[in-house]
């Protein structure tokens, strides 16, 4: 308090009170694998802004694309601004080891990474690990690679088991089982932290502009996540968008084939002829249909982080009903945005979301015990993935009801 000792008029600046919520980005990728020049950079993040900069970090006179350079270069040409790169060496993999941190493990400290993936690494084990990665931290999203080479579509939709040996030393797959049993696919992920994408790309090499090469999808996903953000935002599904640079595809899905796909979890990549290569799926990999759709998982994401982000002025307040209603009024000022924004269903914010903070969330035995609790609720908006057209005849002419679906 200021001290007032001569007569007089006295201006202070006081605050308002409100403590705005900003939402935290959804942009930024998190890449693991092998560059052109395996021996720079090993195990350590490397923020990249641009191909020309992961030219000079990762790319030495006369390296050779791998699926990782691949997967960079795919990614700023379809909207990507910003990724890290972590190097694993070549013939080592992606989830860690015993001698400090390596691999996936690097990319845990770096709170600013929203979507994970490991390009061309298409095994049981890596896919486990990525999933296991983004769902430990719950912070981030997995884009999986299907394999390239896909004998049969019905073992896409049949999930890849971790070969572990026999005793007898063979490759544990035994009991006479054929090509046509093994399954693909990655596993289901609780809460659907993973999404799973088939076929691969053809494009061009960056490397070798002349050479049309096979590769995996994960990067050229990434990078049009990023771009739906940036331009409709994370509650937008990533899907019905082209894929920049792909000249074609590994595997041209059929509508019955994809169908078939679309139940297994697996977003399908298609050639239209008239719109050429577009991402035409936005599920992820989760059992349970709360949380079947893309969008709804990165928006909870977000949601979840900027709250946690721009809260911690919460912890060692006085907790009582002025805390309770502040939490209330910044928490329901940030969800009013979102819900403007259409991230949000519902005719009102009342519709779309509430925020419980008061006594009855907050008894004497939960004030004890030095905590304070506040309930959230929120009415995402799904994406009309199946629009269904009503066609019927009377005597003046043809009626068109038309509806969407989910």
């Amino acid at each position: 308090m200021a001290e007032y000792l001569a007569p007089g008029i006295y201006v202070e600046e006081v605050s308002g009170g409100a403590r705005p919520i900003e939402a935290v980005g959804t942009r930024t990728a998190g890449f693991v694998g092998v560059p052109p020049d395996p021996t720079k950079h090993l195990n350590v993040p490397v923020a990249i802004n641009n191909w020309a900069q992961f030219r000079r970090e990762f790319v030495s006179e006369g390296s050779q694309s791998t699926p990782l350079s691949h997967a960079v270069f795919g990614f700023f040409q379809n909207g990507g601004s910003r990724c890290y790169v972590v190097n694993v060496g070549e013939g080592n993999p992606i989830a860690g080891g015993s001698r400090g941190r390596t691999g996936l493990e690097v990319l845990e400290q770096i709170d600013e990474i929203a979507i994970v993936a490991a390009p061309g690494y298409t095994d049981a084990a890596s896919y486990d690990a990525v999933l296991t990665h983004c769902e430990v931290l719950q912070d981030r999203v997995a884009i999986l690679d299907a394999p390239r080479d896909v004998p049969t579509i019905r073992q896409l939709t049949n999930v890849a088991a971790v070969e572990v040996p026999d005793d007898d030393g063979d490759d544990g797959e035994g009991g006479g089982e054929g090509e046509e049993e093994r399954g693909l696919r990655a596993r289901n992920s609780d809460g659907g932290y993973g999404a799973f994408y088939f076929p691969w790309l053809t494009v061009s090499d960056p490397l070798a502009p002349n050479e049309l090469v096979n590769v995996p999808p994960s990067g050229h996903i990434a990078g049009i996540w990023a771009r739906n953000d940036a331009t409709r935002g994370v509650h937008k599904a990533p899907a019905n968008e082209g894929v920049r640079g792909a000249l074609n595809l590994t595997y041209r899905l059929t509508r019955a084939e994809q169908g078939e796909l679309n139940q297994a979890g697996v977003n399908c990549i298609r050639f239209f002829a008239t719109e050429g290569i577009r991402v035409w799926g936005a599920r992820t990999l989760a059992g349970d249909p709360e949380w079947r759709y893309l969008n709804v998982r990165r928006l909870f994401n977000m949601i979840k982080e900027s709250i946690a982000q721009n809260t911690r002025w919460i912890v060692f307040e006085p907790n009582d009903f002025t805390l309770w209603k502040s939490i209330r009024r910044d928490i329901s000022a940030f969800l009013t945005v979102l819900w403007r924004d259409g991230a949000l269903m519902g005719r009102t914010p009342a519709e779309a979301f509430f925020v419980k903070c008061d006594e009855e969330t907050n008894p004497p035995e939960i004030i004890d015990q030095g905590k304070v609790v506040t309930l959230i609720g929120i009415a995402p908006v799904k994406p009309a993935e199946f629009i269904i057209f009503r066609i019927s005849q009377h005597r003046a002419g043809t009626d068109v009801e038309s509806g969407g679906g989910i």
